[in-house]
């Protein structure tokens, strides 16, 4: 199969989706133009704050882009390109989308609060403390291992003397300069955003060749870490037009740029796909077997739906949209770009027989690859895309500590959901606590508890669906359209749980297999909640 045709079908039915499915949810769900939205009736300039819907998604696109929608095609190829594609380009459109959305759009119909609030309003207080402890801890995972990622990819060996880990990080210590003096032109001093962006994003590819050149900051990964920790303390506190919306517009070019790239490569290459179109439904792998259902659905996450993105569109998101009609631009239009990238990093190795190594590199290698095609080195082009990816892990990282700050102060929060003054709801105690949280679990091996990441994640998406399945029904809103993705993501997660608790104990990891147990009862109680509010709701409506 032609690679090129992949690709350009995925793009044309994404475009359909958005102007046709896109629209009947809009209508569906009642979208509203003339509504005031929480960045204008709760403005604070820290927090609330509305927002040009271009430069909203380039924050929102960037924070839920991370790592994601690359790895997780790559490692799910196992399974052959066939199943995977379809999934990034069914799941996009009619899951991930409905999510990614769904989420932003019932997080401003409640003042900007996050999932665990929708919960409170619908399905009661219990409800929405389990939800925010699960959804807290999950959180602090993320900050954690993205940490170390980072400090990782930035960190410089001098007994190996490779620069590029320098490169990158003096690159992405320019552009949070660059960044906090955009959004103080902008915000502050009423430049034009189009002659701000376009002097921006040139600065931005001017500070990747400074980084290159001239890669200075040269430090181990503690001293990275270090770095990072008091990065991401300041990110959460400070207002969000002065340092995370900016950084995250800005560098949501260099994934608009790696994506045309790519797909000018495709064009110019038209690649044949060289690994096997599917493998069946059990994939070994060492001494275990891998099966299609449910592992291939966990596996592409970010690719198709990740529960991540939930918390983006109901913590930083939410509080920044003008219009209630950006949504659909931001949500779901978001989610589809995204659904894009999978599909390249999926030919990036689908269509280069011998790719090895990590998902990063993998994917680096096919589009550097692809853009040398139009006269760009594939040396360079290996560390444009690095870095691009660097950039983004980045991004994820500053806005999950942000997002872990919202979720903490809600455990604060009055039985009505109004906020409190209390020592726990300042956001400096917040942040601290979360970020402290993240350090002792990055100092004492975080990586013990990964493995159970990816069925943690997509449980979080069923979640998240789930509550805005229950508003939307509360609300006499038609549901259907995220009800059927629930079940369907309940029955991937739940099934998912129960391998691993299968594996887990079998292995003798007693921890993880708690663990797994925990997640599954939780799950369990909050559908058997949710469905209670449900039959209660239909009893009201035929006046029992």
């Amino acid at each position: 199969m032609n690679s090129l045709v992949l690709l350009l079908l995925g793009g044309i039915l994404f475009v359909i989706a958005y102007t046709t499915y896109g629209a009947f949810l809009a209508k569906a769900w009642g979208i509203d133009p003339t509504k005031k939205t929480p960045a204008h009736t709760m403005r604070d300039d820290i927090d609330y704050c509305p927002c040009n819907p271009n430069v909203l998604l380039g924050h929102h696109f960037s924070s839920i882009a991370g790592a994601g929608p690359i790895t997780g095609p790559i490692q799910a190829a196992i399974f052959g390109w066939v199943p995977v594609y379809l999934w990034i380009v069914i799941g996009s459109i009619f899951v991930g989308g409905v999510h990614d959305w769904g989420a932003l759009f019932a997080s401003v119909r409640h003042k900007g609060n996050s999932i665990g609030e929708i919960i409170r309003e619908n399905l009661g207080q219990k409800a929405k403390t389990l939800f925010n402890t699960y959804a807290w801890l999950t959180i602090v995972l993320i900050v954690a291992a993205f940490t170390d990622i980072c400090a990782g990819t930035f960190a410089y060996d001098p007994t190996v003397g490779d620069l590029t880990g320098a490169r990158a990080g003096t690159a992405s210590v320019l552009f949070i300069f660059l960044a906090m003096a955009f959004g103080y032109l902008v915000y502050r001093k009423g430049a034009n955003l189009t002659v701000s962006s376009i002097v921006g994003v040139a600065l931005l590819f001017f500070c990747i060749f400074l980084g290159y050149k001239f890669p200075f900051i040269q430090l181990s990964k503690m001293g990275w870490n270090v770095i990072l920790v008091l990065y991401i303390f300041a990110a959460s506190t400070l207002p969000v037009w002065l340092l995370l919306q900016p950084r995250d517009y800005l560098c949501s070019f260099l994934l608009y740029a790696m994506l045309i790239g790519g797909v000018l490569g495709v064009i110019i290459v038209r690649p044949t796909m060289v690994i096997p179109a599917s493998t069946g439904f059990a994939v070994a792998q060492g001494n275990t077997t891998s099966y299609l259902f449910p592992i291939l659905f966990v596996t592409v996450a970010c690719g198709a739906i990740s529960g991540f993105h939930s918390l983006v569109g109901s913590g930083t998101s939410s509080k920044q949209v003008d219009n209630e009609k950006d949504t659909k631009l931001i949500g779901y239009g978001g989610m589809l770009i995204e659904g894009l990238v999978a599909i390249l990093a999926l030919i990036s190795i689908g269509a280069f027989q011998g790719a090895s190594g990590t998902p990063a590199a993998i994917f680096s290698s096919g589009i550097a690859t692809l853009m040398s095609s139009f006269g760009i080195p594939v040396e360079v082009g290996k560390v444009f895309v690095i870095l691009a990816f660097s950039a983004f892990a980045l991004t994820s990282l500053d806005t999950a500590t942000r997002i872990g700050r919202y979720v903490f102060q809600e455990f604060f929060d009055k039985a009505d959901g109004t906020a409190t003054k209390s020592v726990g709801s300042n956001m400096y105690v917040a942040t601290a606590v979360t970020v402290g949280s993240s350090c002792v679990l990055l100092m004492y091996g975080y990586t013990k508890i990964w493995p159970i990441f990816g069925s943690a994640n997509q449980l979080l998406a069923g979640l998240a669906l789930l509550s805005i399945t229950v508003w939307l029904a509360n609300s006499g809103r038609n549901y259907k359209m995220t009800m059927i993705p629930m079940i369907f993501m309940f029955a991937v997660t739940l099934s998912a749980l129960l391998i691993l608790i299968k594996n887990f104990f079998g292995a003798g990891n007693i921890i993880l297999g708690i663990i797994a147990i925990l997640l599954f009862i939780l799950s369990v109680v909050l559908i058997y909640t949710a469905t209670n509010t449900m039959k209660n709701r239909k009893s009201k409506d035929l006046g029992a």
